[in-house]
């Protein structure tokens, strides 16, 4: 925990977009779920990186390459701290939790699974975490099986490992929801779910914003990050393999950088991580990602869950004071996220509309969760998803919008 004082006002300065105005009116950003904002410690990083001291990685003896090589590769040891892994060479570079559940997908689940094998996942996910079984649910005849949330939107982690059978060869689940804002215990279901022998993937977009976690404390087979909701680039990101399941996957991109050498008759690959790791990968966007993560480290994660949950607190009252205001998700532990209809059925995209009007900045659709909106009952909702950096008085302004959209649309 860092011994600086958490002064939101004084972190506000550090994201320059945060002082502008929309519609004549001060930026309320609340759309963190899809991603964050960058701090100027990041956006002069990337600046740096392609104005002074770009170049590509790996294969250069000259100064430039070396340069960029070493700060890129320091990125990984950044990562493994941040995500509390003791073994640099399990932490994968991706652009982002996609690739890094497709790597899974395609590099571990696909040469494992056959047809009739079952795949465990939880109505929650996101299309990241789903949309690629149901590729090999396609193509090798792969069975999903789902997990409903309850009423309050939590999920069970007993319902998860009473779902697994002697088919399962994989749980497929969220640390946190990106509708909901349900925190998962997923250190029990990988406990359960190691107990009858099966692995399983996280999806950690979400939960590592929000708070600390320590993935050797978790033990999942794969863990999933992207950085643009870490307060990094655009196309960074990173997954937590197992050393022992890296053992068991064949590469899922070929090309340059991922070989040891090539022949006319034969290949041979390189050592993990790189044997996962194909092509000029997105440089400065990594390095970028790294300045991000030391960026939150400095602040303190367990500081910035702390504001979140105040403020999560405090936006649950305020909502809870509007009775035409329908929230979706009660998990008494749940992040700074809340989705929500209003009663009339205005339409999500028109609320939003009348809110930009305000300033207020929130998300509208299915949020890439269709099974999930397929289980609450609705086909879209508004999304409010708060950060480090976002305020009570925020959350106010976000109220004032909706009681503008009340009168307007009852």
């Amino acid at each position: 925990m860092s011994d600086v004082p958490y002064d939101v006002q004084d972190i506000r300065k550090d994201f320059p977009i945060l002082a502008r105005e929309v519609n004549g009116k001060p930026l309320v950003y609340l759309d963190n779920g899809a991603s964050a904002q960058k701090p100027q410690v990041v956006i002069d990083a990337v600046t740096r990186g392609y104005a002074e001291e770009y170049s590509n990685v790996h294969r250069g003896l000259h100064y430039l390459s070396n340069l960029a090589t070493e700060k890129y590769e320091g990125v990984r040891e950044i990562i493994a701290r941040f995500l509390g892994v003791k073994d640099v060479e399990e932490i994968v570079m991706t652009s982002g939790s996609t690739e890094g559940l497709n790597l899974v997908a395609y590099g571990w689940a696909m040469p494992h699974l056959q047809a009739g094998d079952e795949i465990v996942l939880s109505v929650m996910e996101h299309h990241a975490n789903i949309v690629p079984w149901h590729l090999l649910r396609e193509r090798q005849g792969v069975v999903l099986k789902w997990v409903d949330v309850d009423v309050n939107g939590d999920l069970d982690p007993q319902a998860v490992i009473d779902a697994i059978g002697p088919k399962t060869k994989l749980v497929a689940v969220t640390h946190m929801s990106n509708v909901l804002g349900t925190v998962v215990d997923v250190k029990a279901i990988v406990a359960g779910a190691h107990a009858r022998g099966v692995p399983v993937v996280v999806d950690g977009s979400q939960a590592t914003v929000h708070g600390p976690v320590d993935l050797d404390d978790i033990g999942a087979d794969f863990y999933a990050i992207t950085g643009h909701k870490l307060y990094g680039p655009s196309g960074s990101g990173a997954i937590h393999i197992r050393r022992e399941r890296m053992d068991e996957m064949r590469p899922f991109f070929g090309g340059g950088d991922m070989i040891r050498h090539v022949h006319k008759d034969a290949v041979e690959y390189a050592d993990p991580p790189m044997k996962f790791e194909a092509g000029t990968p997105n440089i400065v966007q990594q390095i970028g990602l790294g300045v991000a993560l030391e960026y939150l480290m400095d602040l303190g994660m367990e500081n910035i869950a702390a504001h979140e949950r105040a403020l999560r607190d405090y936006t649950r009252d305020r909502l809870d004071g509007l009775n035409w205001l329908n929230v979706q998700g009660r998990s008494a532990g749940k992040g700074a996220i809340f989705s929500f209809t209003l009663d009339g059925g205005a339409h999500p995209h028109d609320i939003s509309t009348v809110l930009d009007k305000k300033g207020v900045a929130v998300r509208a659709g299915h949020h890439c969760a269709g099974p999930l909106m397929d289980h609450l009952g609705v086909s879209a909702t508004c999304r409010a998803s708060f950060g480090l950096y976002n305020t009570r008085d925020e959350v106010d302004k976000l109220v004032e919008a909706l009681e503008l959209c009340h009168d307007l649309f009852s």
